[in-house]
């Protein structure tokens, strides 16, 4: 019985281990199920916030961020279309580089006017209009802000539609964009098959097409567009900038300015003996260099138009010249064959060949710029005082003593015309026009007469204009690029400097700035482009000033 009952319970032991294994994995296999069933409730519901947030975004921000996706239940397309309703309400502005457009929905219906035919342009909707603007007019002539809003001289009303897009306009021309970085304005996408990597191309600005890119993104100078309007009379729109010379101001009167012919090189020379180069930004105008000649005060100084040299003389018997490329600094003179006492008043000729000179008693003197020898002479009755070259350096302009104005031809080495200068009893300075059509002449009275120079040589004495806004002596005078501005100058007189709006002959009423004061102006220049004006005064500053009607330096 023993053995029997031993037997039983060992049976029984084994029954019930065995039970509980099959406990322990019955549990093991529940645990992992709920442990399963947790991590896919977890899922199910990060599925259901993004679901959320998706939807939140396309309500809040349209259909622009929920791209189209195909198979989806009704009860999701729902929601898109609202979200799309939504969208609807906004849109993006493609108005702000176009000068005269309104703002434009994207998605807008055709309009009424535009065509099915697809080579033409399709016209789109503004996306809202304001009936009063219609209805609307505005006296732009009777502001004084807002006549630079004026077309033509005599203009005063106009409607509110075009008073809003002049605004417009006008906003864009004080704030040029940059056209060459917007690819997407000037990519062509008409080939949808082809995705190459000409797309990410970055793109030249109209006008500069034949340039290479490298080229255009080597300096920010050339791609502004140059202004093709008409410089309106009254009013010029212009900015005090820091002085061209603040980083290096002279210790005496400012006899010379100029703008080498890449717009961003500058000179200025006086009588302190040094000729100063900068670099003119408007903002830092750096300090490049400066030479300093110890035995020439420096009464006049000029680039050759080929940007190589700078001539600079004094009164003396010789004149330098400063080899831009070389850095060199050579003495010549005095000339050969000429007893000079001084050689500080010349003109150097559009073409860089030739350097005239004024000398005693009626004499011009002509040195070439390559060898620095005297070339020729031309003879004047009186004496001689002003020069001004014409005609890419053909032809040559003096005045002096006499009154009178004498016409050379250096191809012939002869007078081709002399006249009276109206009222005229000295000459005291030339100036002519970039396009040679026009020259004028000051007079130690403050009278400057302007002339169109084929005419005169047919024999009209009577000037165009005559400018009295000066009494006394003219002593500088200076057209523009485009002949639109000319600057006269008196050094005897503070603040004694005009500018006339050429195309009607008027003095602009809001020059010389009221507010500050121009000390004694001696020397006046314009930057290749216009945007920039310099005046060189007694006291050894140089004042720049930027002209918003220009927008390229």
């Amino acid at each position: 019985m023993s053995l029997i009952s031993q037997n039983a319970r060992s049976k029984n032991e084994v029954n019930k281990n065995k039970r509980e294994v099959e406990d322990d994995v019955e549990n093991n296999d529940t645990l992992e199920v709920k442990k399963k069933k947790k991590d896919h409730e977890r899922e199910q519901s990060t599925v259901e916030q993004v679901k959320e947030m998706k939807k939140l975004e396309n309500f809040l921000f349209g259909s622009l961020y929920s791209p189209l996706v195909f198979g989806k239940d009704d009860d999701e397309v729902e929601p898109r279309k609202a979200a799309e309703k939504v969208s609807d309400l906004f849109f993006t502005d493609r108005s702000a580089d176009s000068v005269l457009t309104v703002y434009q929905e994207e998605d807008a219906d055709l309009s009424e006017g535009s065509h099915d035919d697809d080579d033409r342009p399709l016209q789109r909707k503004p996306v809202w209009m304001d009936d009063e603007e219609e209805n609307a007019t505005v006296n732009i002539a009777k502001v004084n802000r807002l006549r630079k809003l004026r077309k033509v001289e005599d203009e005063d009303l106009i409607s509110g539609l075009e008073y809003v897009s002049r605004l417009r306009a006008q906003h864009v021309k004080l704030n040029p964009g940059t056209e060459w970085a917007r690819v997407d304005s000037r990519i062509d996408r008409s080939s949808d098959d082809e995705s190459t990597d000409d797309e990410n191309e970055a793109v030249v600005s109209q006008g500069y097409g034949d340039m290479d890119v490298d080229d255009v993104l080597r300096t920010n100078e050339d791609l502004v567009v140059k202004s093709g309007s008409k410089l309106l009379p009254g009013h010029l729109e212009y900015s005090r900038l820091v002085n061209a010379n603040i980083q290096d101001p002279a210790n005496g009167p400012i006899n010379s300015v100029q703008f080498h012919p890449n717009a961003q090189l500058f000179l200025a020379a006086g009588l302190d003996r040094k000729l100063r180069f900068f670099q003119i930004d408007g903002k830092r105008n750096t300090t490049i260099q400066s030479v300093f000649l110890e035995d020439c005060p420096i009464r006049k100084a000029s680039f050759l138009p080929d940007g190589s040299q700078v001539i600079v003389s004094g009164r003396r018997k010789f004149f330098y010249s400063f080899d831009l490329v070389k850095a060199r600094v050579d003495k010549i003179g005095p000339l050969v064959g000429r007893e000079e006492k001084s050689l500080e008043v010349f003109e150097v000729s559009p073409d860089s060949q030739m350097i005239a000179f004024t000398g005693n008693e009626g004499y011009i003197l002509l040195v070439s710029t390559k060898t620095k020898q005297l070339v020729g002479t031309l003879k004047m009755n009186g004496t001689i005082r002003s020069l001004a070259y014409t005609e890419n350096g053909q032809k040559l302009l003096s005045s002096g003593g006499d009154g009178q104005v004498y016409h050379w031809d250096l191809r012939t080495m002869t007078c081709l015309h002399k006249g009276v200068d109206e009222g005229c009893i000295n000459g005291t300075t030339l100036c002519t026009s970039p396009s040679g059509t026009y020259f004028a002449a000051g007079s130690d009275s403050g009278i400057v007469n302007i002339y169109n120079r084929e005419e005169f040589l047919g024999g009209k004495r009577k000037p165009i204009r005559t400018i009295e806004n000066l009494t006394t002596k003219v002593d500088f005078m200076r057209f523009n690029h485009d002949s639109q501005i000319l600057a006269i100058c008196s050094g005897m007189k503070k603040s004694s400097l005009k500018l006339i709006h050429i195309p009607s002959y008027s003095v602009f009423s809001n020059w010389p700035p009221s507010n500050t004061s121009l000390h004694y102006p001696r020397c006046i220049d314009f930057s290749p482009g216009g945007g920039f004006m310099v005046v060189g005064n007694a006291s050894g500053k140089v004042l720049l000033y930027k002209l918003h009607h220009y927008q390229h330096a």
